[in-house]
């Protein structure tokens, strides 16, 4: 298998992303994290939604144990708080009273949003530097860059790839999802990330299993070499499409003639 420096690189090559790819890896252990080089801690309350950022644009190693002050509903996404059906409802009372006309509705939201199972601490690292295997990467995109991020995973043992919209807080529909089932998840980021986490306005984020990444560049590679490519060149709407069309579709010509 590639390094984890050179899978980085070459994802870079093929779709120019701006920011730097994330590593996730939840520990059972505190000493775990101990072992990662290099760990930053924030010594204020934050948000999880403010990490990413740090990772993808500053690249920081961020650990987070049950020890610091992060906020007890993004604890509770990643495992760092316990899952406690009277904190649920304290959660969902939270929510009703911001992001829904009735009250009944906020608790169908906190009881379906996904949730990493219990661990003791959390690191995130740009996956470039191959500080740890990670259960898995955050890649930030545009719309166009994630489509092929999600075209190169089917280049291959081709899966309908489902993905769900929980509500206001992105990291459990993309990262928490991603963990739980196995599979990529894309993710629209959410209020939280946009305001605290400074995500632009024309950025997705795909979850990938860090399993699944050599097959993810392998993918582009494929697309690539058949000229699906990214930047994706523009034709031009009120051109005659057939030409472009025919190169990768030949067969098209003779319809065309039929």
């Amino acid at each position: 298998m590639a390094s984890w420096g050179e899978l980085t690189r070459e994802l870079e090559r093929l779709l120019r992303l701006r920011t730097f790819p994330i590593a996730y890896k939840r520990l059972e252990k505190v000493e775990e994290l101990e072992k990662v080089p290099k760990v930053r801690k924030l010594d204020r309350f934050f948000t999880f939604c403010q990490l990413p950022t740090l990772v993808r644009s500053g690249g920081w190693t961020v650990g987070v144990t049950r020890a610091e002050n992060m906020n007890q509903r993004c604890g509770r996404i990643h495992g760092l708080r316990p899952h406690l059906e009277e904190e649920l409802h304290k959660e969902a009372s939270m929510m009703g009273r911001v992001w829904y006309k009735n009250a009944e509705d906020a608790p169908k939201q906190v009881f379906a949003t996904p949730r990493i199972p219990a661990g003791e601490a959390i690191v995130l690292a740009p996956l470039a530097a191959g500080k740890f295997d990670p259960d898995v990467v955050l890649i930030y995109g545009t719309p166009a860059q994630v489509m092929m991020l999600m075209c190169a995973l089917q280049w291959e043992d081709y899966e309908r790839l489902h993905f769900s919209f929980t509500g206001e807080g992105a990291c459990a529909d993309a990262l928490a999802q991603c963990y739980i089932s196995g599979k990529p998840s894309l993710g629209i980021p959410c209020y939280g990330e946009r305001r605290f986490g400074h995500v632009a306005d024309d950025e997705l984020v795909l979850a990938v299993p860090g399993g699944m990444m050599e097959k993810l560049v392998e993918g582009l590679r494929g697309l690539y070499a058949t000229g699906i490519r990214y930047p994706i060149a523009l034709a031009g709407a009120e051109l005659d499409p057939l030409s472009l069309l025919a190169r990768p579709y030949p067969e098209l010509l003779q319809q065309q003639k039929e």
